[in-house]
């Protein structure tokens, strides 16, 4: 029986993987459900989260949602919302005739791309390791399938992009990377109204590269300029260029195509993973913010040249700083800071701080601190903000060698040891 079982898990993987290669993702939900059938698992859901972390929403066949099924479900205060928060399976129902609901985050490395919904006829260990490979194979599929894909797109998006964020979000790399050497994550608010500010990391052996740029401006003009400063400093890191040369590159770029109209400042920062040191130039730029423990800040100085595009003619100097492992990089732009809310008082650089040391005592993983300290700026301003606010924040896990495992930070969201969670929350269940 359990040999069955077990050559029912690796044929749903199995053919489900061979279906993928000519199948759009509009598909995906009935060609998954068609599959883990072989498995044990009916009643096959798929939900994606939305730009902003808030909300999932279901991703439909061709034949539309089953009867009675939940379109949108929040984040906060639900059982699949604490599927997707906390990286682990949970259930919303038990009826021994027909089976067990089970809830699992659908995730890319630590990128959560959603949650998935199965009933299972078995309960056991068994059953829930298919299902974590499941929902891991679909977390993969729609990774591959999404940048050709306008279905995620529209639905990922709660109201519509202006061109600004349309090209923001199309530029710039996922909001979350994760290795055996450093998680990343990444927000950028307001999602759908973004003018000038873009972020980007990049790996390249065991250096990471970090770095935000905030465009001067509120409109397209600021969205091209962020988009022009980005392309540059790609093109020259990519041909070897150091941290300085980027700088010079961007500006280079900059005043060819603006004449000293526009500017852009920013941070460029490299982490060596194999020592933890941080070097970063300063562009004019707030500078960046070292989290460490539960009760310590640091922010880090570093004589700043001036903004990308105006020449000003100061040097630019490289800045280093000796990172001990666990400890969070915060790149940020001053749209976090300078926002004022309904009585006109700043947001400012010590509540902003205090807000990262507190969320990042609760020792929840990158992504999620970051999805609830975004939370926390934005009902500080009743949900309106002013100008773009980004802030790119990076762990580095400690020195690593090629047979380092990841490190214990790295599974937060990749638990599968956690007790399984029962609930009967009416508001989650379809």
């Amino acid at each position: 029986m359990d040999m069955d079982r077990e050559a029912g898990g690796r044929a749903m993987l199995a053919s489900l993987l061979d279906a993928s290669h000519l199948m759009p993702l509009d598909a995906l939900p009935e060609k998954a459900g068609e599959h883990a059938r072989t498995a044990g698992f009916t009643d096959l859901l798929i939900y994606v989260t939305d730009l902003e972390h808030r909300e999932l929403h279901l991703l439909a066949g061709p034949n539309g949602a089953p009867p009675d099924t939940a379109q949108d479900i929040r984040i906060e205060g639900t059982t699949p919302g604490r599927a997707y928060q906390y990286g682990w399976l949970t259930s919303s129902s038990l009826n021994e005739a027909v089976g067990i609901d089970w809830w699992l985050p659908i995730v890319d490395g630590t990128e959560r791309i959603g949650v998935l919904r199965v009933r299972s006829v078995y309960d056991d260990a068994r059953a829930r390791e298919d299902a974590d490979r499941l929902a891991a194979l679909l977390a993969l599929l729609i990774v591959s399938k999404r940048t050709s894909s306008d279905t995620l797109a529209k639905l990922t998006r709660t109201e519509p992009l202006n061109i600004g964020a349309e090209m923001a979000w199309n530029l710039m790399p996922p909001s979350t990377y994760a290795d055996g050497r450093i998680v990343i994550s990444a927000s950028l608010e307001p999602a759908y109204r973004v003018s000038g500010d873009v972020y980007e990391y990049a790996l390249d052996g065991p250096l990471v590269h970090l770095t935000i740029f905030d465009a001067m401006g509120h409109d397209n003009a600021a969205g091209l300029c962020g988009a022009l400063a980005l392309g540059a400093c790609r093109q020259a890191r990519r041909q070897g260029a150091g941290l300085a040369a980027k700088g010079e590159a961007v500006e280079t770029a900059l005043i060819d195509q603006y004449h000293q109209r526009r500017y852009v400042t920013g941070i460029l920062a490299t982490l060596d993973t194999r020592t933890g040191v941080l070097s970063w130039v300063n562009r004019g730029h707030h500078p960046p913010i070292i989290i460490r423990g539960n009760r310590w800040s640091s922010h880090l100085t570093c004589p700043p040249a001036h903004p990308m595009g105006t020449d000003l003619g100061l040097p630019s100097i490289v800045c280093h700083e000796q990172l001990q492992p666990g400890d969070r990089i915060v790149l940020y732009t001053d749209g976090i800071t300078e926002a004022r809310s309904a009585d006109d008082s700043e947001f400012g650089l010590e509540r902003f701080t205090d807000l990262l040391v507190r969320h990042h005592a609760d020792g929840l993983p990158v992504p999620e601190t970051l999805r609830r300290l975004i939370k926390a700026v934005l009902d500080y301003h009743d949900g309106h903000l002013q100008d773009d606010a980004t802030v790119l924040m990076c762990e580095w896990l400690g020195p690593t060698t090629e047979n380092t495992e990841p490190a214990a930070a790295l599974t937060g969201l990749l638990d599968r040891d956690r007790p399984l969670t029962s609930t009967t929350d009416e508001s989650s269940r379809p």
